[in-house]
């Protein structure tokens, strides 16, 4: 885990922080005056629980959205790392280039093995360029795309792990077929034969996410958010202007509540205690007890019925009135 001193903090968790650092100025005190001082320590510790549940209990739609871009949050590279065995990760679209910003391959979830692909951001200025910030290329669609197909022929589920704000929206993107890639891949993923499982475990932005995001079975994690634009873009169309951006995010209904209310997901995995970002470990271990009893309910059904309860699925999402005129 994330050592103290390193940690990261929103402006909303501004009062663990100051608990964490009355914790530290006790242990220093204690050092020097060799004074017992884990009673005050261990109230102190009961009362960074009882706030992160009172932070937890009322997070805002903005709140949710800061708390889904946290620095500290892990991304699929963590999650894989920490719910898989005998990862091999596997690169490139076999036409242009493998795209960092979207990783992949064979692992083993208790011993099931299952294919893992997922949008990765980086955790610092250098990784994030080489990441590109979690905004896959044409190619990263593609290798993406390659990889579902790979499981299909070994008869492999597929785990989706969704979090990028967007694919890329550079020119040469596309003028390599962007948007052609994520609606391939939509088309693709829907006749998959394999059952496919996709987790938005942290930004689900537009077609970005769309592009890994249709599986049998679609979940949020907690403190995630799906919509077809960030609120930010969204302030800056209506109001010309980034300062309405918390009206936007509520706006919207961008969060699992809503998502799950609206049809568009079926499920929202609960984090630890404050957040993922608090406990890669848990995190990891929740994500796992959701993914596994699903991919066993998924492989009971022939292939034939579940591409048809796929397409039924998502052809029925949305609302529409039909006129009598």
């Amino acid at each position: 885990m994330i050592e103290l001193k390193k940690r990261q903090f929103l402006d909303f968790e501004k009062p663990i922080k100051e608990l964490y650092d009355q914790i530290e100025q006790l242990k220093v005190t204690s050092e020097k005056s060799k004074t017992n001082m884990s009673s005050a320590i261990a109230m102190l510790e009961e009362r960074i629980v009882e706030t992160k549940k009172n932070l937890t209990a009322n997070v805002t739609p903005w709140q949710k959205v800061q708390l889904s871009r946290h620095p500290d949050r892990p991304y699929t590279l963590k999650y894989i790392e920490n719910m898989c065995t005998n990862f091999i990760e596997l690169h490139g679209d076999r036409n242009v280039r493998d795209d960092k910003a979207m990783v992949g391959g064979f692992a083993q979830l208790d011993g099931e093995t299952i294919m893992i692909i997922g949008q990765q951001k980086g955790s610092n200025t250098k990784t994030r360029q080489l990441r590109n910030f979690g905004m896959a290329n044409p190619e990263g669609y593609r290798k993406a795309l390659r990889l579902m197909k790979l499981a299909e022929k070994f008869n492999k589920p597929v785990i989706t792990l969704i979090d990028t704000p967007g694919a890329f929206p550079g020119l040469e993107a596309e003028e390599r077929g962007q948007g052609e890639a994520i609606a391939r891949n939509i088309y693709e993923m829907i006749r998959l034969k394999v059952p496919v499982i996709c987790v938005i475990i942290g930004e689900g932005a537009s077609g970005g996410a769309l592009g890994i995001g249709v599986g049998d079975r679609v979940f949020m994690m907690e403190n995630t958010w799906y919509t077809v634009i960030s609120p930010e873009s969204c302030s800056s169309i209506l109001w010309r202007s980034w300062d309405k951006k918390e009206t936007a995010a509520e706006q919207l209904r961008l969060t699992g509540d809503d998502m799950l209310h609206f049809g568009l997901v079926d499920g929202v995995i609960p984090e630890p205690l404050g957040g993922t970002h608090w406990d890669y470990k848990e995190a990891a271990e929740i994500l796992k007890n959701y993914l596994l009893p699903v991919i066993q309910e998924l492989k009971a059904i022939p292939a034939e019925e579940r591409i048809t309860q796929r397409i039924e699925k998502f052809g029925k999402m949305g609302f529409w009135e039909e006129s009598s005129i």
